[in-house]
């Protein structure tokens, strides 16, 4: 199957731009929130963009997410977005005539310079930004806010020479994102969004998709543990999130670990022998693992996405979400002054999850 499907000389109406698998998961339920049903209704999709990392573990499931939404009869164009120095200028000037002619932009990652760059280039009203997990509560504060667009674990830190470099790029992006005049901007999230700024609609995503594509599951009379990429963005200390994690599966009784697709191989492996943890890596977001199961009957968490997520995904199904907080003693001198709040914001707000006892690791 060629990696670029459908004429490229064509505008569709509706363009979307995705580099993670939650995110083109997040594009499928806002798709079916809007009632796009292309193989009911011909001409009803929308043409979807990967802008594929070099991750070898995102790209095998962003694939296995690119071909559950082929089969939603969706159009999917896969982007070597990042194959050398010269990929994101030939990624955006083949692009740039169906981001010209498309009314409606959806992405999945405002933070992404990748994603701020195409917003420059397009000339769409109606734009929409889809979860890309926690991150979604702090784009949408930052809006409401005025402040420039700094991922959570960054803020506080001083920017680099490349962020000075495209700043007018950032500022462009926001002022984008700020409805305004015929311009319109919708947020489509499973997050609580509390403070969202005037003209912007909050749409909330009840995962019905993968209710109605994935199970129900089949439930187990044990635990599993979902893992964190906490420690590989530098918040989380290594030593300590490996001791937590140990405490965590023994006093629940866990007995597999469902890697975060960023976590990295040799922290995996420690974490295996450590704790004796069965280390799964999932070819799929963990909302449709869990919902096409097996799955533990409690599963521990974290402050993550997962908390605000798995509850709507599994909802009737009696499997109980549980998340642990981070302990202040667990993060690096390097963590943003953010962190700490932040983190403890996700926990409060998890409305669907119960919120455990701090764990004693000492």
């Amino acid at each position: 199957m060629s990696p670029r499907a459908g004429n490229p000389g064509t505008a569709p109406r509706t363009l979307a731009f995705v580099e993670s698998p939650v995110q083109l998961l997040n594009v499928l339920e806002w798709a079916r929130a809007q009632n796009l049903r292309p193989r009911a209704e011909p001409g009803a999709g929308f043409t979807l963009v990967v802008l594929s990392p070099n991750d070898p573990m995102t790209r095998g499931q962003l694939r296995r997410m690119a071909e559950l939404a082929r089969d939603e009869g969706h159009e999917v164009r896969w982007e070597e977005a990042r194959a050398g120095a010269a990929a994101p200028f030939r990624t955006i000037g083949g692009l740039a005539s169906l981001l010209r002619g498309a009314e409606r932009v959806v992405m999945g990652d405002p933070f992404s310079r990748y994603v701020q760059l195409l917003l420059a280039v397009t000339r769409a009203a109606d734009l929409v930004v889809v979860d890309d997990g926690t991150a979604t509560m702090e784009f949408v504060g930052q809006l409401a806010r005025g402040e420039r667009l700094v991922r959570w674990h960054r803020k506080g830190g001083r920017p680099g020479p490349r962020d000075l470099l495209l700043a007018p790029v950032s500022a462009s992006a926001r002022r984008r994102l700020t409805p305004g005049g015929d311009r319109r901007v919708e947020v489509f999230s499973a997050m609580p969004i509390a403070d969202a700024p005037a003209g912007v609609t909050v749409t909330a995503n009840a995962f019905a998709w993968t209710r109605e594509r994935f199970g129900p599951p089949r439930v187990t009379r044990g635990a599993d543990l979902v893992g964190t990429s906490l420690v590989e963005t530098g918040v989380v200390d290594g030593d300590r999130y490996l001791h937590a994690v140990g405490v965590l599966a023994g006093t629940h009784g866990a007995s597999r670990y469902f890697a975060h697709r960023r976590e990295s191989a040799d922290k995996l492996h420690r974490l295996a022998a450590q704790t004796g943890l069965e280390v799964v890596r999932p070819d799929l977001p963990l909302e449709l693992i869990a919902r096409r199961g097996p799955i533990g009957r409690t599963v521990l968490s974290f402050p993550s996405t997962v908390v605000h997520t798995l509850p709507l995904a599994l909802a009737g199904t009696g499997v109980r979400v549980a998340v642990c907080d981070i302990d202040p003693a667990w993060l690096t001198s390097h963590a943003s002054p953010r962190a700490r709040g932040f983190l403890s914001g996700v926990t409060g707000t998890a409305r669907g999850a119960d919120r455990l006892a701090t764990l004693n690791t000492a």
